[in-house]
Formats: structure tokens, sequence, C-alpha cells
């Protein structure tokens, strides 16, 4: 198990996000990494999404990929 950077989420939580200290304490590790934007990227293309996508925006015949 690693060690956790106290100062580094302190200094995230309290200049980065402007949080007073007990709302910086009073926040859960999940809400911390979301307010953070650690779980914030794009899910990953699942089959039905790809689906959903190709049904949406089919191709066109004769037309110039770009």
């Amino acid at each position: 198990m690693s060690a956790i950077d106290w100062a580094g989420l302190m200094r995230a939580g309290l200049l980065g996000l402007r949080l007073r200290p007990a709302e910086f304490w009073a926040l859960t590790p999940a809400e911390l990494r979301l307010m953070l934007g650690v779980d914030a990227g794009a899910p990953p293309l699942t089959r039905a999404r790809l689906e959903e996508l190709v049904r949406a925006y089919p191709d066109r015949k004769g037309q110039a990929d770009g």
C-alpha cells in the first residue's frame, strides 16, 4: 500500500478547489476524486454505444473522407 500524499491533496483541495478546511475534511475520497477530475475521463466505448453511434451517424456513399 502506498502512502497518501496529504500535502498534495490538501494543496489541491484548499488552494486549487478553494475549499475551507472543514469542507475538505468532510469529503469522502470518492467525492474529492470527482471534484479533482480524476475519474472524469470518457468511459470506454462499448459495442452497444458503437452500434448506437453507427445508427445515429450512418456512412453516406459517395462522400470523401474528411
